[in-house]
């Protein structure tokens, strides 16, 4: 994202403050939005009951600080946020805000809510001094289709308003398998004003891949099958930018690996693999089992809850195969639950484009309350919002990768996955859009870039082209001209001694 388009983005909201400054509610929505445009990308977790939204938003941070029972705590959005010291901060429905004791058992932070039930609560907020916080606000919501009609409700009221723009800029979705209930909530995602702004903002994650398999060590394997047919799904491709298959427990439990675990886990490791094999048939078999003699009951139970048996029979392998340290098995593992895959799709597909993301949902806020609540004088505003929005490269990008995963343009399959590709739908950095290896050279992005270039400018030059599909390609040569301009800037860095 330009810094005049970002620049451009805030003063049009404090231009339209200025102008409603005597509307309250328009005022204090404003000020949100300009809030927003400083802040980190927000991202909501969201998915059916019991799909592992919280253990898969512990994993994304890399501490257990999300609640994952049945409790009162689960039925409450709330909010992670980046601060320099642990806080949370319980926001009532009336009343005024308080500060919740920080409270750990068993190293898992406990909400404490002082006898207030779920409906009275309209949010939680933790900050939390933990890394993965710094380029992103997560938000855990309760479960969609809930047998609780009101915490499936403040779900949905959250994440889908009706009449204003959804407080989350993306969501990752959580699901179990493709039903249509999924596909009404993205739908619905995809309709909120955030969504209207022409982007797909959802990237879809195939939760509890392991138990696919029955808790197979291939069952990751099983599970990339599905999640590749399911992005090839007309339906869910227009409405995720990618289906990733994680495996949400073992995730949550390699990035918090205790040294008792390892212990345990590498006493397993030494059995005798028939033995191994026999007794991790079923969780029942293996909290009775006898073998091996230090294991206490307890200490197989604690495993069976935190890594599961497909976590357990990977880590096994894994040690016996030489990762015989707490820290590369934790490493490996979280490799291996699909865990960092999502990281790496957040990276691109999120993290590469926040700024435009804030900016474009900021700006269809704004194009909402100028058509809602027109007065006089605000026409040089929707001129102004209107110039941002055609002369702005990355919402035009945007807007085309909508356009392609939607309705299409009338231009060959190839080509347009090609298009797709080089305006950033596999990823905004310049080696993704051109299909190279991360490594590629400044030298090599900027002849592969003018190559395309070329190509695409004579496509655009076709007297066989359309005018809708030469508009389309007049993006996607703007895309290529900006790797060029990009790759030629740092070659003409000068190199270090």
């Amino acid at each position: 994202m330009t810094a005049a388009t970002m620049a451009g983005a805030a003063k049009l909201i404090r231009d339209t403050l200025e102008a409603y400054r005597d509307d309250r509610e328009a005022a204090g929505m404003l000020q949100g939005y300009a809030r927003r445009l400083a802040e980190p990308l927000r991202i909501a977790v969201a998915g059916m009951v019991k799909a592992g939204k919280s253990t898969l938003l512990n994993a994304i941070i890399g501490e257990e600080i999300a609640p994952t029972d049945t409790g009162e705590c689960t039925k409450i959005v709330t909010w992670y946020r980046h601060g320099p010291t642990p806080r949370i901060t319980l926001h009532p429905v009336n009343g005024e805000r308080r500060n919740l004791p920080l409270k750990r058992v068993d190293g898992r932070l406990v909400f404490v809510l002082d006898g207030m039930q779920a409906e009275e609560v309209e949010r939680l907020e933790v900050e939390w001094p933990a890394p993965a916080l710094q380029g992103m606000t997560l938000i855990d919501t309760p479960g969609i289709a809930s047998l609780s009609r009101d915490v499936s409700a403040r779900s949905l009221a959250f994440l889908t308003p009706e009449d204003s723009a959804s407080e989350a800029d993306a969501v990752i979705y959580l699901m179990r398998h493709l039903h249509a209930s999924d596909l009404r909530f993205l739908e619905s995602f995809h309709d909120t004003r955030a969504g209207r702004s022409g982007t797909v903002n959802a990237i879809a994650v195939l939760s509890r891949a392991d138990e696919v398999g029955a808790g197979r060590i291939d069952s990751l394997i099983s599970a990339g099958s599905i999640a590749e047919r399911y992005s090839q799904d007309p339906n869910l491709r227009k409405l995720a930018l990618a289906v990733v298959p994680v495996a949400g427990l073992l995730a949550q439990s390699a990035r918090t690996l205790r040294q008792a675990d390892f212990e345990a886990l590498r006493m397993l490791a030494g059995l005798d693999r028939t033995v191994r094999e026999r007794m991790l048939l079923s969780a029942d078999r293996f909290r009775r089992s006898t073998e091996p003699a230090g294991l206490t009951e307890g200490a197989r139970t604690g495993l069976l809850e935190r890594y599961g048996l497909f976590g357990i029979r990977l880590a096994s392998v894994l040690i016996r195969n030489g990762f015989t340290e707490a820290t590369p098995l934790a490493h490996e593992l979280a490799r291996r639950s699909g865990l960092d895959p999502l990281l790496d799709v957040l990276d691109r597909q999120f993290q590469a484009r926040s700024e435009a993301l804030k900016a474009r949902t900021a700006l269809a806020a704004v194009e909402n309350l100028l058509a809602s609540r027109p007065r006089e004088g605000t026409e040089r505003l929707a001129a102004a919002l209107e110039r941002l929005q055609v002369n702005a490269h990355e919402f035009r990008e945007l807007q085309l990768l909508a356009v392609l995963r939607t309705t299409g343009v009338d231009l060959p399959s190839e080509l347009s996955a090609e298009a797709e590709r080089l305006v950033g739908g596999n990823g905004a950095a310049s080696w993704v859009r051109l299909g190279l290896d991360a490594g590629s050279s400044p030298e090599v992005l900027a002849a592969e870039a003018r190559r395309y270039l070329a190509r695409w400018r004579g496509v655009a030059e076709s007297p066989l082209t359309g005018r809708p599909a030469a508009e389309a390609c007049r993006v996607v040569i703007r895309s290529c001209e900006g790797v060029v301009a990009g790759s030629s800037g740092r070659q003409r860095q000068p190199r270090s001694a």
